[in-house]
């Protein structure tokens, strides 16, 4: 079992460039803070103001994808990179007439991420409390059982 010093977790660092071959293209990379690519991610954008979400695609091996912001989006969208919980990195990507606006892009709020990690971290700890608990309640019960045989 971890110890509450022990549970770890890698923070991803995204950057978003415009693809060179195309006008409207983008190409998000994601890396974990060791430099490890971050492989298989699920990246979505998040239209302004809440709404359904678009599926992006899935991260390849190098930890990149490219995509388009969807015709005519306007606003500012959020880009969440997906890799599990506490793996996530979330990007604000202002957009005008279906194009991001590279240079206004910005990440979470550092304070966001701490709590966003934190709460996993806390839910991990009651998670792994509960299971152990259920094996001393279970342990207990056939303790219990070879007393009366």
């Amino acid at each position: 079992m971890a110890a509450p010093g022990r549970v770890e977790a890698h923070a991803i660092e995204s950057s978003l460039d415009r693809l060179e071959s195309l006008r409207e293209g983008l190409m998000l990379e994601s890396h974990f803070s060791n430099g490890e690519p971050v492989k298989g991610a699920m990246v979505r954008l998040v239209p302004p103001n809440g709404g359904q979400p678009v599926e992006v695609g899935q991260m390849n091996a190098q930890g990149r994808l490219s995509f388009n912001m969807p015709h005519g989006a306007d606003g500012d969208w959020e880009l969440q990179v997906d890799a599990g919980p506490g793996h996530r990195d979330f990007l604000e990507v202002p957009t005008q007439a279906g194009q991001a606006q590279l240079d206004r892009v910005s990440s979470a709020d550092p304070e966001l991420k701490s709590t966003l990690f934190s709460a996993h971290q806390h839910s991990s700890l009651l998670l792994m409390g509960g299971i152990t608990g259920l094996g001393a309640v279970v342990g207990g019960l056939a303790v219990q059982r070879r007393r009366r045989s």
